[in-house]
């Protein structure tokens, strides 16, 4: 017991430093690598609004936890700040860093989102923008469909799932896991 103690220890350390602090250009550049690809375009012509994170970190063995920090923007406009926290029970193990983006629909998703403290539910899903990383269904986000990337020439017809569409790209990293488990979000304005 005392074992799974300092390996919970440790991956929640690993976490933060994964994580980190995001600088402004590190926000430009996430946003920069999600606007060239063609499955995403589309959503930032269209949406009402988006939350970006630069760096999320994953990681568990047998318990485990994401982290991670980002903007939440507004016709364009940074409006607030907001940060995601998940801790996860059952099989998994590894690490792993991304990016996420997600993108609000309409003036009444961005207000669930931004109303302080946000979950999705358990049939929420991702979409990957980069070839071998795999999308996943449960609560890594919230929309419907699935890719292998661009790289495949295939790409899934994605389309918001209750107001809301998440688009994930690995950084790097290894993880495998079948957890439960929800991403939880909190807001704070400037």
């Amino acid at each position: 017991m005392i074992f799974f103690k300092k390996l919970f220890i440790f991956v929640l350390f690993l976490l933060f430093c994964f994580s980190g602090n995001a600088t402004a250009n590190s926000y430009s550049k996430t946003i920069s690598v999600f606007k060239q690809s063609k499955m995403v375009q589309p959503f930032f012509k269209n949406c009402y609004g988006y939350a970006v994170f630069p760096t999320i970190g994953k990681g568990g063995f047998g318990i485990g936890g994401a982290y991670g920090k980002g903007k939440v923007y507004k016709r364009g406009k940074a409006t607030g700040t907001t940060s995601l926290a998940k801790v996860s029970i059952g099989f998994q193990f590894g690490g792993q860093a991304f990016s996420q983006i997600i993108f609000f629909q309409d003036q009444r998703s961005y207000r669930e989102f931004t109303s302080g403290s946000f979950e999705f539910d358990a049939s929420a899903s991702a979409v990957a923008i980069t070839a071998g990383a795999q999308a996943k269904a449960g609560t890594e986000g919230a929309t419907a469909g699935a890719s292998a990337g661009p790289a495949t020439g295939e790409q899934a017809d994605v389309s918001y799932y209750k107001g809301m569409a998440v688009f994930v790209h690995t950084i790097g990293g290894l993880m495998y896991e079948a957890t439960i488990g929800g991403q939880k979000f909190t807001f704070t304005p400037f």
